[in-house]
């Protein structure tokens, strides 16, 4: 099955949207496919608010409508303190809220990106998809993270070489309770590497510290502005480390 004779079987669809690689090529494909579809973007304290943005300009690209839902994920205590099964009680809250929207819209069935590529045997993510019945087309048609990449280039989306994205809470330690203090200093640190140029890394909270991990070919650039790096970062932390451990 190919995305085309998916969209024929199920013409009227809500997806769940992030605004990453995979989800943006899903939505861009429902629009080119003409079928009936709005995406769903869940905004909680977990991601940040440039990602709102970016998705915005998909869904503009795309030609389909999105509506933002806001919600809050640290009234959970499930998922505030932050154990081995965060993930699951955070997916599960996040396609609660979508399946209430997309059902008062009237639509039945809701998708999400999860890809060919996805190792479905150890995300938790992935069981709250089957459980609530959410179908993943990307998959069903076999399409591999490399393959949408290369259809999105092809189509023109600004994602196609966008880097995989992880929320926020992946920043702190497993089994520290999460606060809003430290999503948002890391939410502030990552833009500000981010308008120094910096891409694909990763700031995590270690006991009051940031600890920076970067690509390889980008240690350079930071030890020449490590000074200004290390004041402007303890504006959030308590101090700054680097991670010699760097991104793939």
């Amino acid at each position: 099955m190919d995305l085309n004779e998916f969209f024929a079987q199920n013409d009227r669809v809500a997806i769940a949207f992030s605004g990453g690689v995979d989800s943006s090529y899903l939505l861009y494909a429902a629009g080119k496919a003409g079928v009936s579809s709005k995406g769903y973007f869940v905004k909680s304290e977990f991601q940040p608010a440039s990602e709102v943005e970016d998705a915005k300009k998909i869904a503009a690209y795309a030609g389909v409508e999105m509506e933002i839902i806001r919600c809050s994920i640290l009234d959970a205590p499930k998922i505030v303190e932050n154990g081995e099964s965060r993930c699951y009680f955070c997916k599960k809250k996040i396609f609660s809220h979508i399946q209430e929207k997309a059902k008062a819209d009237g639509f039945t069935i809701i998708l999400d990106g999860t890809n060919a590529s996805d190792d479905i045997s150890d995300r938790p993510g992935y069981r709250v998809l089957q459980e609530m019945k959410v179908l993943s087309p990307l998959r069903i048609c076999g399409l591999t993270k490399e393959q949408i990449r290369k259809r999105s280039k092809e189509a023109g989306l600004t994602t196609w070489d966008k880097p995989s994205y992880s929320c926020l809470a992946t920043r702190i330690p497993t089994d520290t309770a999460i606060k809003q203090s430290m999503l948002e200093a890391t939410e502030h640190a990552e833009e500000y590497l981010k308008s120094l140029g910096f891409t694909d890394f990763r700031i995590r909270y270690l006991s009051g510290y940031a600890q920076i991990q970067l690509k390889n070919s980008q240690l350079t650039a930071f030890l020449a502005q490590k000074a200004n790096i290390k004041n402007k970062l303890e504006t959030w932390y308590s101090g700054v480390l680097l991670d010699m451990e760097t991104r793939e």
